[in-house]
């Protein structure tokens, strides 16, 4: 089965894969979905089902925990990606570039 929703996080400020940050996927009104944790190439390919209803979802990233744990203080101690699903055919990949104060992202493919 393949997910509906996928991503991808890199470490910037380390320029490697943040391994082990902990995501959760959740509707709009905050019900969960699903949670992951990346893997070593900082990717979850396995985030919930492989087909969501059209609405809005959140990705929450537990960037204080991932952090936390290399002794590194940081600003934003959650990333929330808010998107919504329009087109339930399609695949969506939300990547994660990522440094202990600052953050960005993008749709990806």
């Amino acid at each position: 089965m393949t997910s509906h929703v996928t991503a991808h996080v890199l470490d910037a400020a380390r320029g490697i894969p943040a391994q082990g940050l902990s995501i959760d996927l959740s509707t709009d009104d905050g019900n969960t979905v699903a949670q992951s944790v990346t893997d070593e190439q900082g990717r979850v390919s396995s985030l919930g089902p492989s087909e969501l209803t059209p609405g809005t979802y959140r990705l929450t990233f537990d960037t204080g925990a991932y952090f936390a744990a290399q002794n590194t203080e940081c600003f934003h101690p959650e990333v929330v990606v808010t998107f919504e699903i329009t087109a339930p055919d399609q695949h969506y990949h939300i990547p994660l570039l990522l440094s202990p104060f600052a953050f960005t992202t993008y749709r990806g493919s």
